[in-house]
């Protein structure tokens, strides 16, 4: 589950940064009320906007529900379970005492 979670927020984040940059600034909007050519687009010359803009809003909110659930994934692990440090269960300690410590 977590690993489909994490799938999913990975393609969010790369579909959330494609949008952004794909849309357009406030300032473009000044061009196209001189005919610019930016009203013969697919959208129409505000569709375009309010359609990505809300499509960013929605990939926006499911990125943060997908940051929120890999938390509460990573919150309710056991800290020992996932350790890459491997436990020394050596039998033999090293005291301060060096005189103990010669074989």
């Amino acid at each position: 589950m977590q690993t489909l979670i994490l799938v999913i927020h990975i393609i969010l984040a790369i579909l959330l940064v494609a949008l952004i940059l794909v849309q357009q600034g406030k300032g473009a909007d000044a061009g196209a009320a001189f005919g610019s050519g930016a009203s013969s687009t697919v959208f129409g010359a505000r569709g375009s906007a309010t359609f990505m803009t809300k499509l960013t809003t929605f990939i926006a909110i499911a990125f943060f529900v997908t940051s929120l659930s890999l938390a509460y994934f990573a919150a309710s692990k056991s800290e020992t379970d996932n350790s890459l440090v491997p436990s020394q269960t050596n039998s033999e300690t090293v005291t301060d005492n060096p005189e103990k410590n010669l074989p």
